[in-house]
């Protein structure tokens, strides 16, 4: 197999195996695209045949590589198709525009999210919780917090 084809490939099945918690995290297609034969299940083949789709999509001159222009093109488009739907969800009034009022609203609760990420009870959130935060958040989870 000739190296280029053989990275391409990688590549296509690395975006396919990614794409079902990329797609859980953006709300992007229901559990019915996904399983594209309707047997009840999505399958690695469903996986890897969405991921090649979007990589597919995303070589917009079809050389079997995606160039940082094409990244940043298809990473654009999701940004912009996320953006249109936080506005759909969060805008109250629908005037295309979100206020700092209807941002609020729909956050969770500042308060709440300060005390779970200070972890100590100090009053403060320290370097170490920072950080253990964003790698919880990095793994999909929370930590339990202990309600002592």
């Amino acid at each position: 197999m000739q190296r280029s084809t053989f990275i391409a490939a990688i590549a296509a099945a690395a975006v396919g195996l990614t794409t079902l918690s990329a797609m859980a995290r953006d709300r992007g297609p229901d559990f019915s695209a996904l399983d594209a034969d309707g047997s009840g299940e999505v399958t690695l083949q469903e996986m890897q045949a969405i991921g090649q789709a979007r990589f597919a999509a995303a070589d917009t001159d079809g050389d079997g590589f995606l160039s940082v222009s094409e990244l940043e093109a298809s990473a654009s488009e999701r940004a912009k198709s996320r953006a249109e739907r936080i506005l759909s969800r969060m805008d109250a009034n629908e005037d295309g525009k979100l206020s700092p009022e209807e941002m609020q609203n729909n956050r969770r609760d500042p308060a709440r999210m300060f005390e779970r990420l200070d972890a100590d009870n100090s009053g403060g959130i320290s370097q170490e919780e920072f950080e253990q935060a964003r790698a919880d958040m990095r793994k999909g989870g929370r930590k339990p917090r202990d309600n002592n």
